[in-house]
């Protein structure tokens, strides 16, 4: 069905991931990158698959990257499903790495209502505990399509609609100190969706993540701060507290995370605040 991302799956096990960022979204509608009603409502079904179907194959190294996570093929019910479990703690490459963050980020990102982050769960393999996240498959990275000066956005997605689905992205990584977005952990679908994996580098709580936002109007490549959000998610951002972060992710956070991530959620919307003073209200929420 065009407009959504449908996995490579047999059975009964429904489609889940369809973040609609493209046609048929008015320039006044809902946030360009949110799950449909119908796809999110799958999310407990993909979550109990993740965690109980059979494991029938793994690879490692198949993916690049510092933690080199496993590749899990998953069966159950006549559903095959890939998906990627990981499980550092500590630092590796340079950096701390935590497989729990994985986790504390795909809720917090339920908890937001941006729907941009595949069902992640923790489960355990050969005995070890992890992060187990649904594979998605993808056009392309980010990466390509700005290295490739070939591809350019489909005449239906007009700037507006892109511009709006990287200020969520950005809103995000603000809140929860994401250090490692790059082009590669921002998937772009044959459909032009967006949707950002790999989150094992994030709430952070030292002084150089509480003081300012990564992204801000003097990074050394310009102004990157967020410029605008859907009026339900900015409610959402000034209504967290330490109790509803707490009941979404549980043990995954600390409570100096938690704390740490509210600071920066009042940077960012005493940031929106001055835009909206500044432009408007209507030039930055939608």
């Amino acid at each position: 069905m065009k407009g959504w991302l449908v996995m490579k799956r047999r059975g009964s096990v429904p489609a889940l991931l369809g973040l609609v960022l493209a046609a048929g979204l008015a320039a006044s509608g809902p946030s360009p990158t949110q799950f449909r009603p119908e796809e999110i409502a799958q999310d407990a079904a993909w979550m109990d698959f993740l965690a109980t179907a059979p494991i029938i194959d793994a690879e490692r190294g198949k993916i690049r990257a510092v933690t080199n996570p496993w590749v899990l093929t998953l069966e159950k019910g006549g559903t095959t499903q890939k998906a990627i479990w990981k499980n550092p703690e500590g630092r590796m490459g340079g950096f701390l790495e935590g497989w729990k963050w994985e986790i504390a980020a795909y809720r917090l990102d339920r908890l937001l209502g941006l729907n941009m982050v595949p069902p992640t769960i923790e489960r355990r393999f050969r005995e070890n505990r992890g992060s187990l996240q649904l594979w998605v498959e993808s056009k392309m990275p980010y990466r390509k399509m700005m290295e490739d000066k070939s591809l350019r956005l489909p005449g239906g997605l007009v700037s507006v609609k892109w511009n709006r689905a990287i200020s969520l992205q950005r809103a995000f990584d603000n809140l929860i100190a994401n250090e490692d977005r790059h082009g590669e952990n921002i998937l772009i679908t044959e459909d032009w969706r967006l949707i950002l994996i790999d989150h094992s580098r994030t709430f952070r709580t030292s002084p150089k993540f509480t003081q300012k936002l990564i992204y801000h109007e003097k990074r050394r490549e310009g102004d990157w701060s967020v410029d605008s959000l859907p009026r339900d998610v900015w409610e959402r951002f000034k209504t967290l507290d330490v109790a509803l972060i707490k009941a979404a992710v549980g043990e995954y956070l600390t409570d100096e995370e938690i704390r740490a991530c509210l600071v920066r959620r009042d940077l960012q919307v005493a940031d929106l605040e001055a835009k909206i003073a500044a432009k408007g209200e209507t030039q930055v929420l939608y």
